[in-house]
């Protein structure tokens, strides 16, 4: 309840989850039916980086600030352009001062059979949303528990769709909760994408928990990870990682051709790294 993300909005961990978070959507429109997203903790929506919270850390410019008018090679423009392009169509005077949230990026990707489901907790994040959103219905706004929410939201009518967890990881065991209510989400709704962001900060319990994922259980789990230094002898946000249930095929490929540039262009230090790991492959044929 404490945590505001405008302190980090648009941080090297917003910009490789979004960037990841638009991919999969892109994949989903390639089939003309529909689908739904559902947003767990969808924050407000849209950001002001000129707001006084977001200028007190100033992470955007680690983040999106570095990366919305770099160079890079044509193969990862092309898978890039499409977040790029979202984030351009928030600032048309040029720059970045406005930076959308996920519920943002994904409303702005929607077509017109698509459906959003944004929750958020927070009581004035919620209120925010819905005025975000008013008017607009492609969108539910649910202001509620984001574990409670998703019990009751799937499977979606649609039958076809994207599940986006992204807490704020301010309780302890937050890593096991998630691996709970990931297998209980997949056991109501196993044909659903799952994506969820998990901070590289405790490097030994974000390893606990992919390994948990190793271990068997849901079947297809892409692991996907970029730190931006070397470890140190604190811990700190080193780094961002995806773990994603049911990922699109060419995904994988995708990601092999984007992080190299992320992480060249995000890097805080020497050790910047990227990796993308299948936990877990096919469920064997019974």
């Amino acid at each position: 309840m404490n945590y505001r993300h405008v302190y980090h909005a648009g941080n090297f961990a917003d910009v490789v989850k979004h960037a990841i978070l638009v991919r999969i959507v892109d994949y989903l429109k390639r089939k003309d039916k529909a689908f739904r997203v559902i947003d767990t903790h969808a924050g407000i929506g849209l950001y002001d980086l000129t707001s006084e919270a977001a200028q007190k850390t100033g992470e955007w410019q680690g983040g999106i600030g570095r990366v919305i008018d770099a160079a890079v090679d044509p193969a990862a423009a092309a898978l890039l352009s499409p977040y790029l392009d979202a984030v351009r169509a928030f600032n048309p005077g040029g720059g970045v001062r406005f930076y959308p949230g996920s519920p943002r990026l994904v409303r702005h990707l929607l077509r017109p059979q698509d459906r959003l489901t944004a929750v958020e907790l927070h009581p004035a994040d919620a209120e925010t949303l819905k005025q975000e959103f008013a008017g607009d219905f492609q969108t539910r706004v649910i202001p509620l528990d984001g574990w409670l929410a998703l019990g009751a939201q799937l499977p979606p009518k649609e039958k076809r769709g994207l599940v986006l967890i992204d807490p704020p990881f301010e309780e302890t065991g937050e890593f096991e909760r998630i691996a709970a209510k990931l297998a209980k989400a997949h056991r109501r709704w196993p044909g659903g994408v799952y994506a969820v962001w998990y901070p590289v900060k405790d490097r030994q319990a974000a390893e606990r928990f992919r390994d948990s994922f190793r271990a068997g259980g849901i079947p297809r789990v892409l692991d996907v990870s970029l730190t931006i230094r070397g470890a140190g002898p604190v811990p700190r946000l080193d780094g961002t990682g995806m773990l994603i249930v049911n990922p699109p095929f060419p995904l994988a490929g995708e990601l092999e051709t984007m992080l190299p540039v992320l992480a060249r262009l995000l890097a805080d230090g020497p050790g910047a790294a990227w990796r993308v790991e299948e936990l877990a492959g096919e469920a064997p044929q019974t």
